[in-house]
């Protein structure tokens, strides 16, 4: 009989505690929050009534790195960036219930680091990386493994006895 596996999924895999920019916060102000608490992105959010946060956008270093080196090469812009104008607009995202194997293509084909989790009403969820991803695939793969040798390859009970009385010749 073959023990059922669940397939992990983002709920179970996401970071919830997740550093936001909103969208009124200048450049170097996001460039700040990113390298203050050492991360390479940060959802862009407008914040309603009662904490929730709606996801609108999504900003990492590498936009960061790109318009504040514009900006210092080029000389101050009119008007002032700030994570409005530099995020990228409307973002892949996914829903809680997303599987490790969806959630792996998604990064495999898009090259992405991180997805933001939400739900129905794109209200910001958590953040899930590529090494939670992989984490998650490893640990499935242990157990998925061991559970196939364990079906198709059991141990020989009878070898197993044999050995406990085994006689040596002295």
């Amino acid at each position: 009989m073959t023990a059922k596996r669940i397939l992990p999924r983002a709920e179970n895999l996401m970071n919830r505690h997740v550093h936001a920019v909103t969208p009124d916060m200048g450049l170097a102000n996001v460039v700040k929050v990113l390298l203050q608490h050492k991360i390479s992105c940060a959802p862009v959010v407008n914040e309603i009534d009662g904490g929730r946060r709606i996801l609108i956008g999504f900003v990492s270093e590498q936009d960061c790195l790109e318009h504040l080196s514009n900006e210092m090469f080029h000389g101050n812009p009119r008007p002032q960036q700030t994570a409005s104008t530099i995020m990228k607009k409307h973002p892949i995202c996914v829903a809680v219930d997303t599987d490790v194997f969806t959630l792996s293509s998604i990064f495999v084909s898009h090259g992405f680091r991180h997805l933001p989790v939400v739900d129905s009403d794109n209200h910001l969820l958590g953040l899930i990386s590529r090494r939670e991803i992989l984490k998650a695939l490893e640990c499935f793969y242990d157990q998925t493994n061991d559970a196939y040798q364990i079906e198709h390859f059991p141990p020989d009970v009878h070898q197993i006895i044999n050995h406990r009385f085994l006689m040596r010749d002295d």
